[in-house]
């Protein structure tokens, strides 16, 4: 069954699009500035604990047991109904190392049947590492995608293309620091994901209008730019529901541990969508893009006679 949308001038109101989300964008990279990140231990360092029980435990009664001795640990259960992990960021005056051996000892008397299944402690070092090798993961796969954007459209396109995927990327990790919810490598490698998530539908939408433009002289920009966004909406949508139904059961089933991912992912999705058509394309339009940029280059003739 094929879905037909109606045609709308959606370039109409790309003035009023880039208004909106450069204020939006500015307004979330001054929240971050503000407020900052509650960053996971993997940025902040600190510690993780593994236990086994000998039996299915319930995960409530060992957050009452550890809040008594570290209340911002985090517990969660993984693998299996035995299994548990803890972990604490790391505090001023605080000793990991002798806080995971009180821990240890105190889940072992509660329940002498309790193994450590292995530990491990996050320093400095590692978590400047991280967030230098995270600020480098992003920075370079938006210089990838503008290069392969540029040589495979125009220059107008990767602009657009690039900035649209930093206004979805700031847009989503701003949820983050305004709810102040963990920021952790799950999160960071949601918006590697959104990044590429951003890109693959905007090149949906620039490959129409490549072709709309080699097919439809006589068109204005703007009605090119509109019948490519028409066409190719019902596909965007499509796609953007039954990833969200994926990520959806994600956010349900995963609990704590992938929460922070799946919440990325849907406002990635939601803002991807949005910023393919009233960004990306909407600089494009500014930027004045013409048939002639997308025509094919003839090659110059080379004259061989004597």
């Amino acid at each position: 069954m094929r879905i037909r949308l109606p045609r709308l001038p959606y370039m109409r109101y790309s003035r009023v699009g880039l208004i909106f989300s450069t204020v939006l964008t500015a307004a979330c990279v001054l929240l971050i500035v503000a407020r900052g990140f509650n960053y996971g231990i993997e940025f902040t360092g600190g510690a993780t604990i593994e236990l086994r029980y000998g039996r299915p435990v319930a995960i409530a009664e060992v957050r009452a047991e550890v809040a008594k001795i570290h209340p911002g640990a985090t517990v969660i259960q993984y693998g299996s109904a035995r299994d548990v992990q803890i972990r604490f960021a790391e505090e001023k005056g605080l000793k990991s190392d002798s806080m995971m051996q009180r821990i240890v000892a105190t889940m072992q008397e509660k329940d002498p049947d309790v193994i450590l299944m292995g530990q491990s402690k996050i320093g400095g070092q590692y978590k400047s590492e991280l967030v230098e090798k995270g600020i480098v993961a992003l920075l370079l796969s938006c210089v990838g995608m503008m290069v392969y954007l540029a040589l495979r459209f125009e220059w107008k396109f990767a602009l657009g293309a690039v900035l649209a995927q930093l206004h979805d990327v700031i847009i989503t990790a701003t949820l983050f620091s305004l709810m102040q919810w963990r920021f952790d490598l799950n999160v960071l490698a949601a918006l590697l994901a959104v990044l590429g998530y951003s890109v693959n539908d905007t090149v949906v939408v620039f490959d129409r209008i490549r072709e709309n433009f080699r097919k439809l002289p006589a068109f204005t920009p703007e009605k090119v730019i509109d019948h490519a966004i028409t066409q190719t909406m019902a596909r965007t949508l499509v796609t953007s529901l039954t990833t969200m139904l994926a990520v959806l059961a994600l956010l349900s089933f995963g609990g704590e541990t992938l929460f922070g991912f799946s919440v990325a992912l849907i406002i990635g999705i939601l803002f991807g969508t949005y910023s393919s058509i009233f960004v990306a394309s909407a600089l494009v339009f500014r930027m004045g893009v013409k048939h002639e940029d997308l025509l094919p280059k003839s090659r110059e003739q080379i004259d061989d006679l004597p």
